[in-house]
């Protein structure tokens, strides 16, 4: 009996009372809530405080440090706010429609406009968004594992109930909605599964451990430090406070926190502008990390269509081409929501007539085959199977001669086949009367070939797993040209063993028979040899390994519940999307890592020569303005331009250590040199204008030991990169040139000797970074 769903008045009716599936799904965060991460942060606390500060004390040059952090804030919302636009609109474009019957007609509607006691209709791969009770099943089966853990699907039948989050593996069929919105049981998850989340990072993980430790010897340091200014400018409260302020502000990695958020926050909107749906930011930089990338063959290297190249029917079977086709045509009648394979025999035989179908047996990737009872013209009736020949022909068999043949021109083969025993007997494939040979021609993508020699270019291993017959995969592969290819591997011989699969599938790279189960666990398998696995797929059989999988890649026709779990949606159904998604990544990555170095060099130069300050009882050498100076021109300009350029590195992991093992040393020359120099210019100088002329010794000593820290961040060199640190060196020359410039920034060079003495001591300091960076990196390697 088919159901006719809710009218449009019982619909109204519903609406009006709120029994609507109201979970907010978000493909973002919220401007309230992007606006809030960038201005209340931990350090626009402590800069605001000490921006107040020296408004009170003045001048206020003294105070661009305040105004440097607005800018910073500003660009960091206005990035995040565009990438919220890219997401929402390609997320609306990817957003779920299940179809529900209203006034007796099927309808594609969005998930919150679904209310209480709507009919929902359910085929292979489509995802139970609210909880329910089935009333029409057809072979329904339904996997529950995300949320259960219970790997084995469930055959549901009319009276049971549904859960929000699971999903279809087989069959068909319909249910009413029993509960919605926030009502529903696992609704959260449903609403998780596709939401923008700022989920486990390295990189943010890295730089939020080393924002802590920043923290943790500000706070004792700047205590010294008031201490020793108010003692050492004896009367002169507010040149202590200048100079303390000084200290502190350069110690905070302000513009670092800022740059992540802007790196990855350009990844999406460049990404976003190919069709690619980042669901969770951190995707993009575990894409550039993976070094394993496990393809489904159907929908991924070939197109998810599929065309009928030859019928054969079988010698013994007993009956002419024009029945078999009307049986194929009646199979296809039988399926409401026919797969690639079926709908390609639907399309080469249309003709079903005269034949009626009284029971189905739905495809399942897990049993390789679908059926039917067909009640045929001149009572012919019995119950056909269709499927895969070595699942249903016992080894052996004389027609699996044929089928290996074809399959190792990479053709699909599929056998029809009659049963003796009913579809719900275990053993139905016993004592079959093979019928015919159903030849499919799979179409290749045309942009596979490049993509895999990309993988490959870059290190990365590509693993065709599929459920088709092996050979016939590995002729598929190579055609694609895809490394070991020549040899594929039978799934069902495979050890289970979880050491000895792994061994196993890096040895090999195409898998053909796989199950939806060993899908997941061979991309365990992998994982447990210290693999970064993605997995890309589009259909039912690929959930549960694509949510195991470090990264899971969607196409963007794929089914309803792979679209859901995995973290990147490739909206335009295109393969070779997915090396955008690893450079970008690789980008971010690499990028981050280098002005994280710059910036942390600074933090660390800041907090060793305030030490050194306490210590010696000394003024501090720079007032405020003198290491905005220092800090925009070697450091935050150069940084901008570093995070979002081109860069095609390997991820590499450990970034603390990475970023450190440079910035210590560095820092600790640059900070080492630059108090020397300064000690030196307190001995020369005396008299009035000595302190300035001093500070200006020991800045000219800084800005050219941190313009070499820049000039070996910056390398590789192209020519935009020799342009941008020639144009840092030229706007310095500019303040030092122009006497406007020098009264506002209080930099003035007195005499030749020290200016002379500085370049010296910063030109040792530069050779000492160069051996200090060599020995480390062959000490230290990453």
């Amino acid at each position: 009996m088919r159901h006719s769903g809710l009218t449009s008045r019982e619909v109204a009716e519903r609406v009006a009372r709120g029994e609507v599936n109201d979970v907010p799904v978000r493909s973002s965060r919220s401007t309230a809530d992007i606006v809030r991460a960038n201005v209340f942060t931990r350090f626009n606390a402590i800069i605001g405080v000490l921006f107040l500060i020296i408004l009170v004390v003045g001048p206020l040059q003294d105070g661009l440090f305040g105004f440097v952090i607005i800018a910073n804030t500003a660009i960091g919302i206005v990035q995040e706010l565009r990438a919220k636009k890219t997401l929402d609109s390609l997320a609306l474009i990817g957003e779920a429609r299940p179809t529900v019957r209203r006034d007796g007609t099927a309808v594609s509607l969005p998930t919150g406009e679904i209310v209480l006691g709507d009919l929902v209709e359910l085929g292979p791969g489509d995802k139970c968004v609210v909880d329910g009770e089935v009333v029409e099943a057809d072979g329904l089966e339904i996997d529950e594992s995300l949320l259960t853990g219970e790997a084995d699907p469930v055959l549901k039948q009319p009276g049971d109930k549904v859960m929000s989050g699971s999903f279809v593996v087989a069959g068909g069929g319909a249910f009413a909605a029993t509960k919605v919105g926030r009502a529903a049981y696992a609704a959260q998850l449903a609403e998780e599964a596709s939401r923008f989340t700022l989920v486990h990072s390295e990189l943010r993980t890295g730089i939020s451990l080393i924002l802590k430790y920043v923290t943790w010897m500000m706070l004792p340091t700047a205590v010294g430090l008031v201490v020793s200014q108010l003692v050492a400018q004896e009367h002169d409260w507010q040149e202590a406070v200048r100079r303390m302020v000084a200290g502190i502000v350069p110690m905070v990695p302000e513009g670092l926190v800022l740059l992540t958020s802007v790196a990855f926050a350009v990844g999406v909107v460049r990404l976003g502008r190919k069709q690619c749906l980042v669901q969770e930011l951190p995707a993009i930089e575990g894409l550039a990390r993976v070094d394993v990338v496990c393809l489904d063959k159907t929908g991924t290297l070939t197109e998810g269509g599929m065309d009928v190249s030859e019928l054969r029917v079988l010698p013994d079977a007993r009956a002419d081409e024009s029945y078999v086709r009307q049986v194929l045509g009646a199979l296809g009648d039988a399926d409401p929501r026919p797969n690639a394979s079926l709908q390609a025999i639907i399309d080469a035989y249309p003709d079903g007539t005269g034949w009626r179908c009284t029971g189905s047996l739905p495809f399942s990737s897990a049993r390789k085959y679908s059926g039917a009872t067909l009640d045929g013209p001149g009572q012919d009736s019995g119950n056909w199977l269709l499927g895969a020949p070595d699942v249903l022909l016992p080894p052996g068999d004389a027609a699996l001669t044929d089928v290996e043949a074809l399959n190792a021109r990479g053709l699909r083969v599929l056998l029809l086949a009659r049963a003796g025993r009913g579809l719900d007997d275990p053993r139905v494939t016993e004592g079959l009367r093979p019928t015919a040979l159903v030849v499919l021609e799979q179409r290749l993508r045309s942009d596979a070939a490049d993509t895999l020699r990309y993988f490959a270019e870059q290190d990365v291993s590509a693993k065709v797993i599929s459920g088709d017959n092996a050979v016939s995969v590995g002729a598929v592969a190579a055609k694609l040209a895809l490394p070991g290819s020549a040899a594929p591997v039978d799934a069902r011989r495979l050890p289970g063993e979880r050491e000895a699969m792994g061994r196993a599938l890096d040895e090999g790279a195409v898998f053909g028979r796989v199950t939806p189960q060993q899908k997941r666990d061979m991309v365990g398998a992998l994982q447990s040899r210290g693999h970064t696995v993605a997995m890309t797929g589009d259909g039912v059989n690929d959930v549960l390994a694509l949510k195991d999988a470090d990264i899971g890649v969607s196409m963007g026709s794929g089914s309803e519940a792979t679209r859901a779990v995995a973290q990147i949606v490739l909206l335009n159904n295109s393969f070779a999307t997915l090396p955008s998604v690893v450079a970008e990544g690789r980008r971010v990555i690499g990028n981050i890592t280098r002005v994280a170095t710059l910036f942390l060099t600074k933090t660390v130069y800041s907090v060793l020569l305030a030490i050194l300050v306490v210590c010696t009882r000394v003024p501090y050498p720079f007032l405020p303005r003198h290491l905005t100076l220092l800090s925009t021109l070697t450091i935050g300009v150069p940084a901008f331009f570093l995070a979002l350029a081109p860069n095609k590195e390997r991820a590499q992991p450990h970034f603390v250590r990475r970023v450190m093992r440079y910035a210590v040393p560095a820092g600790l020359i640059a900070g080492t040199a630059t108090f020397a120099v300064y000690l030196l210019a307190r001995h020369y100088y005396s008299g009035a204008g000595a302190l300035d002329a001093e500070t200006s010794a020991a800045t000219l000593t800084l800005f050219l030991i941190s313009m070499w820290v820049l000039a070996i961040i910056a390398r590789p060199y192209t020519w935009w990169r020799v342009t941008l640190v020639a144009a840092m060196g030229a706007g310095f020359l500019a303040v030092l040139a122009t006497p406007w410039l020098q009264r506002f920034f209080a930099l003035k060079l007195v005499g030749t000797t020290m200016p002379w003495a500085a370049v010296a001591v910063a030109a040792v300091a530069a050779g000492a970074l160069e051996v200090t960076w060599r020995w480390v990196g062959r000490r230290f390697p990453a």
